[in-house]
């Protein structure tokens, strides 16, 4: 499933996974006490600046910050535009 956008410069388009609904001891959590997902999957990776070649790739999941990128909503789905330095790590 491919996105019709192209991220510019070191900018990556990632997908949020879905919120955890239950806790591990079986509780359902309602919506207003949810935590934002820090875990996504790259859709779209930009081509880099001229020093710095991209670490990340289409198809990595990644971990980020709590409050990284722009919130996007393109074909009714939910995204996140940010700079490859805002990635903490691939999972």
């Amino acid at each position: 499933m491919g996105v019709n956008i192209k991220p510019l410069s070191d900018r990556v388009l990632v997908e949020p996974m879905a919120a955890e609904t239950k806790t591990a001891s079986g509780l359902y959590i309602p919506e207003t006490a949810k935590e934002k997902p820090q875990q996504g999957k790259v859709v779209a990776v930009g081509s880099g600046k001229k020093d710095h070649e991209m670490t990340v790739k289409v198809g990595d999941t990644v971990l980020y910050g709590k409050y990284s990128g722009t919130e996007l909503k393109l074909d009714g789905n939910d995204y996140l535009m940010m700079r490859e330095d805002d990635i903490l790590a691939i999972i």
